[in-house]
């Protein structure tokens, strides 16, 4: 009996640890974003509208995560705002990486399996990207 109330303040635990992670990866994400924005405003807030008649592509600068640190620290608005994009997108991976430490904790197997099966596709996808 004591054991199995260990395991359910254990998982309890845990649960609230993953909980919390996605709380405050979204509450950080989104400060860095308006952070970023608000700074973006107060420096390009008077400039022209841009010109939408021709389509040009997003700097590298932008869209490589190298890119977008260098952004940040050269305090670049727009990249400061795609760090906040990426911390968000990092939230949910962030919680499938803790449920696998989480389930091999538990010694969970199955559930092991297909969290690592889902992490794994998840990275793949991420990194096999076409690269322009």
């Amino acid at each position: 009996m004591k054991n199995s109330i260990k395991k359910v303040f254990a998982d309890r635990d845990i649960q609230q640890f993953i909980g919390k992670q996605l709380r405050w990866g979204v509450i950080i994400s989104c400060s860095i974003a308006l952070l970023g924005g608000l700074y973006y405003l107060f420096a390009h807030g008077a400039e022209q509208t841009p010109n939408y008649s021709r389509f040009s592509g997003e700097p590298m600068s932008y869209t490589t995560l190298t890119g977008i640190m260098k952004g940040v620290f050269s305090l670049r608005a727009r990249n400061i705002i795609q760090l906040g994009v990426v911390v968000l997108l990092a939230t949910p991976i962030l919680r499938v990486f803790f449920s696998l430490l989480a389930f091999v904790k538990e010694k969970d197997w199955m559930y092991v399996i297909i969290t690592t099966i889902v992490l794994g596709i998840i990275i793949f996808s991420m990194t096999s990207g076409v690269k322009i």
